[in-house]
């Protein structure tokens, strides 16, 4: 079983030729709006990958409530942790350029209000040898009392560094899997600008230290890890990217569902990153994310 604890969003987006420079005004070519946010995101992707997932967090009472959750709740994702709040339901502002790539601005609303006993009730619910995911759309307090009441509980706790918060290296260290891009990655090793060769050594330097299962994915280059002293590496697929919006929670959400279903960890890492290559073929965060069918015939 796999409870998400984290934030839920409606995406408003905007596709333009090119990404602006600051300052820069930029003509679009076409908007639409998707459900969203990193939580709700990695929860429809392990809920797309066949495992059974509860989604814990909060939406307003506003028009964008029930889109945002309407995709979860198509897929059968349990939502009865879903509070409505006093304050809109969080919003992420996107744009996407011609090469799909993205620039985000959040604006949690909702999200803001999720608090620590939020936390102990979700965990609550749990049962030793679940699975929880979390990330960093919400407020920092209640991941860290989520973290510390899973390690008390016997849960595994899957933490996805994004986005990048001053606390994350600290935070960091709570989680028994830790998953960060190489942005994220530098700051939980506290150095910058890492070559290849010192991104490993900073690998095996923090399993070491902490126990920890890490993991850094490097986009278009696949993903390396580490677990139990031994590093590994897996290729997603090559792909010409429509948006890569969402590629990142899908990596996420098939890797912990993989994860509750008992895969080994190689296995699992190739599952997830095929699975976020595929989500780089469509627009938008949770419309993109694939199917397990889809994501089996790629394996």
């Amino acid at each position: 079983m796999i409870t998400v604890f984290g934030s839920i969003n409606m995406d408003l987006i905007a596709t333009t030729q090119r990404l602006p420079k600051p300052g820069e005004t930029v003509a679009g070519n076409g908007f639409s709006t998707a459900a969203g946010g990193k939580g709700a995101n990695q929860a429809l992707a392990a809920r797309r990958a066949g495992r059974s997932v509860t989604m814990a967090g909060a939406v307003g009472h506003d028009g964008f409530s029930d889109e945002a959750l309407a995709l979860l709740k198509e897929a059968g994702t349990d939502l009865q942790s879903v509070k409505r709040a006093d304050q809109p339901t969080g919003t992420a502002i996107i744009l996407v350029g011609g090469d799909g790539e993205n620039m985000i601005a959040v604006v949690p609303g909702a999200n803001g209000t999720v608090t620590p006993r939020d936390a102990e009730q979700a965990v609550g619910a749990m049962s030793k040898g679940d699975v929880l995911m979390l990330q960093f759309e919400i407020p920092p307090a209640s991941v860290e009392r989520a973290l510390v009441a899973a390690r008390a509980k016997g849960v595994t706790t899957i933490l996805n560094l994004a986005p990048l918060i001053a606390d994350a290296g600290r935070l960091g260290r709570l989680a028994d899997i830790v998953i960060a891009n190489e942005t994220e990655f530098e700051l939980l090793a506290g150095q910058e600008n890492m070559s290849a060769e010192d991104r490993e050594a900073a690998l095996r330097r923090l399993n070491a230290e902490t126990g920890q299962t890490l993991i850094v994915t490097l986009g278009g280059d696949g993903v390396v890890a580490i677990r139990d002293g031994a590093i590994s590496r897996a290729k997603g697929l090559k792909i010409e990217p429509v948006d890569t919006v969402g590629a990142g929670d899908t990596f996420c959400g098939y890797f912990a569902a993989s994860l509750d279903e008992g895969l080994d960890f190689e296995p699992a890492l190739r599952r997830a990153a095929v699975a976020g290559s595929l989500a780089c073929l469509k627009p938008g965060a949770q419309p993109s994310i694939p199917s397990r069918d889809d994501v089996a015939n790629k394996l």
